[in-house]
């Protein structure tokens, strides 16, 4: 019985994806036909530096406190595990998150904080980089924050985690999951410098009642807050509370009172 010959659109698309396996994993997946080592030597190697590259960009710290033999190897289990779906370099580091947090397998000796971090780093470059603010909502920059209703910047990034992602580097490793959440707000300034804040559990709910209640007023955040406490003095509660929205303000974590 006779078959029919490929197609030369066929033909393409098996050489092509025989190319990129080659690419991804060289050590279990042979040479494309026709093509010799040491030209697919220069594909495979210009591929990996690229991720390498950006990744190390994108994750500087996380890179300086991992071993060139550990990282590299991480850098090739992602290009090999992970399918990425966007084609952006910036969104790069975000996919590598969700391999980390899906594909990766765990391994002795991986840093009981390489998932925060990296995560924290991400922020870090997706709050520099955003464009959220453009689209936010009609704001009076200079309305009542405990009468209005005060409006969370878009591109201000409230974060909780278990290790003090933001202290981490070459010279603070930490060994001992610590007894209390680190809390904290990554944010751009008006002139558009980034900045982050620790800040404390009662201010991250703050920061989170405003943004699951556009309706709420400053007023009522305060006194929801209050009631979750069961501080002896409201009033008390609400007046520090002012003074905290009032710095969040000045700092541009804060926009304003939505109009």
């Amino acid at each position: 019985m006779s078959t029919s010959p490929e197609s030369p659109m066929h033909t393409f698309q098996r050489q092509q994806m025989a190319f990129t396996a080659h690419i991804r994993d060289p050590e279990n997946n042979p040479l494309p036909d026709g093509v010799t080592s040491r030209r697919m030597g220069v594909y495979t190697e210009l591929f990996f530096n690229n991720f390498n590259d950006q990744l190390s960009g994108n994750f500087p710290v996380l890179r300086r406190i991992t071993a060139d033999e550990r990282w590299h190897a991480m850098v090739r289990d992602f290009m090999i595990r992970h399918r990425a779906a966007t084609p952006l370099f910036t969104e790069v580091g975000l996919e590598f998150i969700e391999y980390l947090q899906q594909e990766r397998e765990p391994q002795p000796g991986d840093w009981p904080f390489m998932v925060e971090l990296a995560h924290y780093e991400y922020v870090e470059l997706a709050v520099a980089i955003s464009t959220a603010d453009e689209e936010a909502v009609e704001y009076d920059p200079n309305g009542d924050l405990l009468h209005g209703r005060p409006l969370v910047g878009p591109t201000a990034w409230n974060l909780s985690y278990q290790w003090p992602v933001h202290q981490i580097g070459p010279e603070y490793l930490p060994e001992e999951l610590p007894a209390e959440p680190t809390h904290l707000v990554v944010y751009r300034d008006r002139l558009d410098e980034m900045h982050f804040l620790e800040i404390n559990a009662v201010t991250q709910r703050l920061l989170q009642l405003l943004k699951e209640n556009p309706e709420h007023t400053g007023l009522d955040v305060l006194k929801t807050i209050a009631d979750e406490l069961g501080h002896p003095q409201p009033d008390a509660v609400i007046a520090g509370g002012l003074e905290l929205l009032n710095d969040l303000h000045r700092r541009n974590v804060i926009l304003g009172t939505r109009v």
